[in-house]
C-alpha cells in the first residue's frame, strides 16, 4: 500500500496562517490598556500570551530549520498594541519562509524543541498551532468578560481566501 500524505506544507501553512489571521483580529479587538493588564483567575494578560506565540513560532521554526537547540527566550519588547501587532505582522512572512525550508521528509524526525520537548518535527509544528488556538480561546474569554464580542471563531480567512478555496 502506497503511503499518502494527508497534508502538505502549503496546506499546513494556509491552515496555520488562517489561525494567525483570526488571532490577529482578537488582538485588534482588545482595548489598549486591557490587552496588557486584564486577566482572569491568575492567567496572564493576553499581550503576554501573544508575545509567547510570536516567540515560540518564529524561534521554534528557526531552531528546527537550523537544527539549533536553544532555550526559549521569554522577552519581547512590545509595550503597545501597535508594537504587538507590528511584531505579529513581522512574524507572518518569517513563518512562511521558515516552514518552507523544512523538507517534508524531516517531519517525522525527532527534534528537541528549545531543549525541552523531544517530539517529531510535525508534532512540534502542530504544537505551535495548538498553542495559538489555546491562547486565542483565553483571549475570547477575556473579551467576553470585558463586554466585547470576539470575532467568529470559525472565520480564519487569509487575505480574501475562504476556507476550502485552496488548490490541492
Amino acid at each position: 500500500m502506497k503511503k499518502v500524505n494527508v497534508i502538505d506544507v502549503e496546506l499546513l501553512l494556509k491552515n496555520w496562517q488562517g489561525h494567525r489571521n483570526l488571532t490577529r483580529r482578537v488582538i485588534e479587538a482588545f482595548p489598549e490598556k486591557e490587552l496588557f493588564t486584564f486577566n482572569i483567575g491568575g492567567m496572564r494578560p493576553f499581550a503576554d500570551m501573544v508575545k509567547e506565540m510570536i516567540n515560540v513560532d518564529v524561534d521554534g521554526l528557526k531552531g528546527i530549520v537550523n537544527s539549533n537547540v536553544e532555550p526559549y527566550n521569554h522577552e519581547l519588547p512590545y509595550h503597545t498594541k501597535a508594537e504587538l501587532l507590528a511584531g505579529w505582522d513581522e512574524a507572518t512572512p518569517q513563518i512562511d519562509a521558515l516552514l518552507r525550508q523544512i523538507p517534508e521528509e524531516r517531519f517525522p524526525e525527532n527534534f528537541n524543541l528549545f531543549g525541552q520537548y523531544e517530539f517529531p518535527i510535525i508534532e512540534n509544528i502542530q504544537y505551535f498551532v495548538d498553542n495559538q488556538i489555546h491562547h486565542r480561546g483565553q483571549g475570547f474569554v477575556y473579551l467576553r468578560a470585558l463586554g466585547i464580542e470576539p470575532p467568529f471563531f470559525w472565520d480564519r480567512t487569509v487575505e480574501g481566501m475562504k476556507m476550502g478555496d485552496y488548490q490541492a
